[in-house]
């Protein structure tokens, strides 16, 4: 499998900057995920939850992984994660600086 078609860019959206940093840290230090950038302004968001419109502030995070690290990430983030249900969208990689991706699959490994 090439680099870019192993490569996945997973959202994951929290509460606080303290519990995307404690996200991010077991992430990487489990090497489930290469890196994680943390947005540290806040998003707003809007959405439904439980039949009323809703309106947060969150923050961001991109974390960096392979395809094969998906599902013990996705189990980690729940398990840290304080959100009822917490955001996971997995996203395809169609291409990249291939050092950068083989960084990738190395830090994950």
């Amino acid at each position: 499998m090439s680099q870019a078609r192993s490569t996945r860019i997973v959202l994951v959206t929290c509460g606080s900057i303290a519990e995307g940093r404690k996200i991010a840290r077991a992430v990487v230090g489990r090497r489930l995920a290469a890196c994680v950038n943390l947005g540290t302004a806040p998003v707003e968001s809007y959405y439904r939850w439980k039949g009323k419109l809703e309106k947060a502030r969150e923050y961001q995070l991109v974390i960096k992984t392979t395809a094969g690290r998906v599902r013990e990430l996705r189990n980690e983030v729940r398990r840290l994660h304080s959100y009822e249900v917490a955001e996971f969208l997995v996203l395809k990689i169609a291409a990249g600086a291939g050092d950068y991706l083989r960084w990738i699959g190395d830090a994950t490994k």
